[in-house]
């Protein structure tokens, strides 16, 4: 057995590994080695290694003790990582057996060089680093979530926003952090990338926080891919946006309030006028509900419902209320409130098209309508709901020149300019609330 394991160890000088054997009793001396050893740990001659002893090979003294007593205990060892001295120093990984025999105890086992692989790995871990410290110090939650939707990473803005350690989030699933309705909303939206590959890209939601109070975010969601490009999961970025959504929200009310001090001032000079608005307001509201528009986008109908005869404050009132036929001097002044109330609010900056809704709410789909004769598609939905809206109430309405013509005429109206002067879905909705109401005007209650 003897002669052979000599003659495996002498014929393994092209393996690219350091082979030996080594007496650690009665004497401590390599017995044998292969050519290759010396010259991984910088030897030039096999009579200059084989002076050394083992120990005196290790950079650090406590791995010389550890790797001993692992050896000693376990009698084995797999792939122990060092530093072994040479010129300078050098990473090897030893796999050894302990021998026990009569005539002394004896370490056999292979060297390896793994510096290049050592250097890999510090570079991998550095480029790791790096990056965790890049997504650490922006101020978004990041996060990575595999294909079943777990979390595998998260960045440090992320655990701040939820209390929890990384150890806690790693492995869960937005089902373990919000509400069922919530996380089931972000479970489909993971589930839509994983499948489609496309992103979800600025989706503005509202969270609930871990102190039960809400906040605003955006988030964008990208599909994550493996070497061969096929998707493994996704990767998620949140900004809280809560904020500057407080900020707008306190902007649009200081217009608002702005709007409602107008609106009393033309409702002292013209009651008709300031509950004609409201009502209008009321009726445009609901249709935009029943087309399953978003808060802003309602918000943005029931303020230009508002405001869209503000522009008859500048009105003489003889002309507004005068009973009997306006003269065309008199009827194109009245045109005018329309003009009027669009430079009064033109320049102000509200997050939605609020002055173009009220400059087209006289615009018919026909072209018959005014100031600019619009057609179909150049009128926006929001200014064919106001159009709708003030129609019905204007005619239903009693008026200092005229008595109410009652909700009969009003319907009349719209079923003969459906789809000509009226878009069609919008009186087809008209129609529904007020059947939905007993065939009774469902806004009188506004007033």
């Amino acid at each position: 057995m003897k002669n052979t394991f000599y003659l495996n160890i002498e014929s393994a000088d092209n393996l690219g590994v350091g082979l030996f054997k080594y007496s650690i009793l009665p004497k401590e001396k390599f017995i044998i080695f292969n050519s290759t050893l010396p010259l991984i740990l910088g030897y030039s001659s096999k009579v200059e290694f084989k002076k050394l002893k083992f120990s005196e090979l290790f950079f650090n003294r406590k791995d010389n003790e550890r790797f001993f007593s692992i050896l000693k205990e376990k009698k084995n060892i797999r792939f122990f990582e060092t530093l072994f001295k040479n010129k300078n120093t050098l990473w090897i990984a030893i796999t050894a057996s302990y021998i026990a025999m009569k005539n002394g105890e004896y370490v056999e086992g292979i060297i390896e060089d793994i510096s290049q692989h050592k250097e890999m790995q510090e570079k991998l871990i550095l480029e790791r680093d790096l990056m965790q410290n890049l997504l650490d110090n922006i101020p978004d939650a990041i996060y990575f979530k595999d294909r079943y939707n777990r979390i595998i990473k998260v960045n440090k803005f992320y655990t701040q926003g939820t209390g929890l350690r990384v150890e806690e989030i790693i492995g869960k699933t937005d089902f373990d952090f919000f509400p069922y309705e919530q996380a089931r909303q972000m479970f489909e939206d993971d589930n839509y990338v994983l499948k489609t590959g496309r992103p979800i890209v600025g989706k503005i939601e509202r969270t609930l926080l871990r102190n039960g109070s809400w906040n605003q975010v955006i988030t964008t969601k990208v599909p994550l891919y493996d070497h061969k490009g096929k998707i493994i999961g996704t990767m998620g970025i949140t900004r809280d946006m809560t904020s500057y959504a407080n900020l707008e929200h306190e902007r649009i009310n200081m217009l608002i309030n702005t709007i409602t001090v107008l609106n009393k001032a033309l409702e002292m000079r013209d009651p008709y006028t300031a509950i004609h608005t409201r009502n209008v307001a009321y009726i445009s509201s609901k249709i935009a509900e029943n087309l399953g528009w978003d808060e802003n986008r309602i918000l943005a109908v029931r303020l230009a419902a508002e405001l869209h005869d503000l522009g008859k404050i500048g009105i003489p009132l003889e002309i507004l209320n005068k009973s009997g036929r306006l003269n065309e001097l008199e009827y194109s002044l009245i045109q005018q409130h329309v003009k009027n109330c669009y430079d009064l609010i033109k320049d102000i900056n509200f997050p939605f098209s609020l002055a173009e809704i009220v400059y087209q709410h006289h615009e018919r789909l026909d072209g018959s309508g005014y100031p600019r004769h619009l057609k179909e598609e150049q009128i926006l939905p929001e200014a064919r709901i106001l159009a709708i809206s003030d129609v019905l109430e204007s005619i239903t309405s009693y008026r200092p020149y005229r008595e109410a013509l009652g909700l009969e005429r009003a319907l009349e109206e719209l079923q003969r300019g459906k789809g000509k002067k009226y878009d069609s879905k919008l009186v087809s909705i008209v129609f529904s609330l007020i059947e939905r109401n007993n065939g009774q005007a469902f806004w009188f209650l506004s007033s």
